[in-house]
């Protein structure tokens, strides 16, 4: 399969954030725990480059807690501030204020020096498509102060949002690059839905799917789908179609439908704390 997903607005989105970094103090980038580096666009890497940098491993929930702790220690052995959360349920929300400030330290000792006070810590809020920066905003500000949705794409312009005297936030739409150079990266953007649904094909993205579950987590189709894992991944895909009793007209496996299953219980995490990628096997 081929992966890319580049709309114009998102080309418009960068020019932008590219102007408006000179306003801020922190970038806080939000990533899907399931896929701490590849949900990472290296554009910010080098958007940022000057800034502090506070990453939120957002949907920790859903992402297997020892790799989690692994990809925090990576993070900060590269100097970034690292807060593991689920916006959605407030876990870890509380340690964010406090690390913010520990994040500006040096900017705000600058500014008690030049006699300059109560400045509010200006922070850039960024994010690759669906990975949870409007749910994340809506959370720490306590109102909806953004759209929020479950498809990528739905935050398009910027917003400034005021969370208190001591921190303001500007909101971003999410973006992608233009190239994948690595399209197991792809893969991995297309499994949290961070690539829209419509352009992909199911079927396959299914199957490996499948193929990592067999590879890292034994035991998890089994437990699932009451299934024998030593099948091959279409072999297995047709089990959980029978098991499942996705079946078409003519009393036929519908492979579809089965797949669009696997991938939803997998996104909403039906089939337990998984995560695509590892410390040490690095882009």
């Amino acid at each position: 399969m081929n992966f890319q997903w580049y709309p114009g607005h998102m080309t418009k989105a960068k020019r932008q954030m590219q102007e408006d970094i000179k306003l801020i103090d922190l970038v806080i980038e939000l990533v899907d725990a399931r896929i701490p580096l590849s949900s990472r666009n290296p554009d910010i890497d080098e958007l940022g480059k000057h800034k502090a940098r506070l990453i939120l491993m957002n949907k920790a929930d859903l992402a297997d807690d020892e790799q989690t702790k692994r990809w925090s220690e990576f993070f900060r052995e590269q100097g970034c501030f690292v807060v593991k959360l689920d916006a959605r349920t407030r876990a870890g929300m509380k340690k964010i204020s406090e690390v913010v400030l520990e994040a500006c330290k040096e900017k705000i000792e600058r500014d008690r020096r030049r006699g300059i006070k109560n400045r509010p810590v200006r922070a850039m809020v960024v994010g690759i498509p669906n990975v949870g920066k409007s749910t994340f905003i809506n959370t720490y500000a306590g109102k909806a102060c953004t759209k929020t949705g479950n498809k990528p794409g739905v935050t398009k312009g910027k917003q400034w949002i005021r969370l208190n005297k001591n921190a303001e936030l500007l909101d971003t739409p999410g973006i992608l690059w233009p190239k994948f150079e690595d399209q197991r990266v792809g893969l991995y953007l297309a499994l949290i839905g961070s690539i829209k649904d419509e352009i992909l094909n199911i079927d396959e993205l299914s199957l490996e799917l499948i193929k990592i579950l067999k590879e890292h987590y034994p035991g998890v189709l089994e437990h699932r789908y009451g299934l024998a894992e030593e099948q091959e991944p279409p072999e297995l895909l047709g089990q959980i179609a029978k098991n499942r009793n996705c079946i078409k007209k003519g009393n036929e496996l519908d492979y579809s439908k089965a797949a669009a299953l696997v991938i939803d219980e997998f996104r909403s995490g039906r089939l337990g704390k998984i995560t695509l990628e590892f410390p040490g096997n690095q882009r």
